[in-house]
């Protein structure tokens, strides 16, 4: 009967998204993405190679993969990589990521589907990140005896898993032959649920990501430029939301020198226009870049690029990462954290464990703002421009914090190699 709840599903999830693409520009990209995909398959990729098939729901499981992707193509060389995408936002931003050999959408599940793509494919590992648990393909896969791993997965008791309606979604788990865990409430959860044999605590491969990244950061001299000797706050991945707050609390913070970088979650002509209102003083980060000297003087600088984020953060006095005045929750607090800065951010935050850590560890800081006035975020920001024991102290935390959970890439490539999954 769960399956055939699950067909239906999957019907429907199909058919409204095809209906979507009339007038959704994301839904028009995962359709017109999966056409003639087997076909495209089949022409892409030749016969005879030992494929390490990698999975990713969108562009942040992607993160936590490609520390795994990278290892694995330098422990095993003559494999080549096969990386896919549900999500348009994940396939676009990395359509040509250069140590993956193949780039594609992953087919809507069903059983033709999964049985036509694992002939086509033929992988001799199956790595899933975090999320995407698809019936068809983990049962074909399984059946064909091809090892199948897991990876950063999380798991929370209000998950279906763990509910009595969750018996099919705790047979999709079954599949696995190994599940890599982040935490031990997760694996707690899959202990009571009867697979405690194939479930290990390895931590989170993003805190490998990003201190991959601050190992390499590069300099950005329009950056440098503007921001001379001041001190600066870095915003990242900002909503209207947080960028209220910040235009409430940025106006009266006692350092009048103080910048203010803002990078929003969404680039697009609309946001820009919105979030120029609120600091019509500001400039694009485009015209900095295009070399109007007069520019330099201003002291916000809205990031109007993809791509630039992760290393903005190494250039912040303080960090404010957004979301987190959202109940979908705040955006990745480790990218600012790596690099011995505290993390500032709104109270929705408790369905990420790096975020309720980072926040134990005393390097983020959240604060409540109802009325969106800003008062609790300039008395923050104060106190650590003016506390100088305070901001070192935080500083410190935040990037212990992210140094003592690094290590999860390693724990699951020696299982690869203890297990001997990719020997001839």
């Amino acid at each position: 009967m769960a399956v055939i709840f699950y067909n239906i599903f999957l019907l429907l999830f199909r058919t409204g998204t095809h209906l979507a693409s009339l007038f959704n520009a994301k839904a028009k990209k995962w359709v017109q993405g999966r056409k003639n995909i087997f076909k495209r398959l089949q022409d892409a990729i030749p016969r005879d190679q030992k494929i390490v098939w990698v999975h990713c729901a969108s562009l942040g499981e992607f993160e936590q993969g490609r520390p795994v992707i990278e290892q694995l193509k330098i422990n095993w060389p003559g494999h080549r990589v096969l990386l896919t995408f549900f999500s348009p936002s994940g396939y676009e931003a990395q359509k040509n990521y250069k140590d993956a050999d193949w780039v594609f959408y992953l087919p809507m599940d069903g059983a033709n589907n999964a049985r036509r793509f694992l002939e086509i494919v033929k992988p001799v590992l199956v790595i899933f990140v975090k999320y995407e648990f698809w019936y068809y393909y983990l049962k074909k896969i399984k059946y064909r005896g091809i090892p199948l791993l897991l990876v950063s997965a999380l798991f929370r008791k209000d998950m279906s898993f763990f509910k009595w309606y969750g018996g099919l979604q705790r047979k999709m788990l079954s599949r696995f032959d190994h599940l890599f865990v982040q935490n031990q409430s997760s694996k707690n959860l899959i202990d009571e649920i009867g697979l405690p044999g194939i479930c290990t605590v390895s931590g989170d491969t993003r805190f490998d990501r990003v201190a991959e990244i601050a190992a390499q950061p590069g300099s950005l001299p329009v950056i440098e430029q503007f921001i001379g000797q001041s001190k600066t706050l870095v915003a990242g991945s900002t909503w209207p939301e947080d960028e209220e707050v910040l235009q409430n609390a940025f106006t009266v913070v006692t350092d009048p020198m103080l910048k203010l970088i803002i990078a929003p979650h969404e680039i697009n002509e609309k946001r820009l226009v919105a979030i120029r209102e609120l600091f019509p003083a500001a400039v694009l980060f485009s015209g900095l870049a295009s070399g109007n000297p007069a520019q330099i003087n201003r002291n916000c600088l809205i990031i109007d690029n993809i791509g630039m984020l992760s290393r903005l953060y190494q250039y912040a006095f303080v960090t404010y990462i957004g979301g987190g005045l959202r109940t979908n929750g705040v955006h990745n607090v480790l990218e600012a954290a790596v690099y011995d800065k505290p993390v500032l951010f709104g109270p929705y935050y408790h369905k990420y464990s790096e975020a309720v850590g980072l926040v134990k560890s005393g390097g983020g800081i959240s604060f409540v703002d109802e009325k969106r006035n800003g008062i609790m975020l300039k008395e923050l920001i104060n106190v650590l421009l003016e506390n100088k024991q305070e901001y070192l102290t935080r500083s410190k935390e935040a990037g212990d914090f992210v140094r003592s959970h690094q290590g999860a890439t390693q724990k699951i490539i020696q299982f690869i190699q203890v297990k001997r999954l990719l020997t001839s």
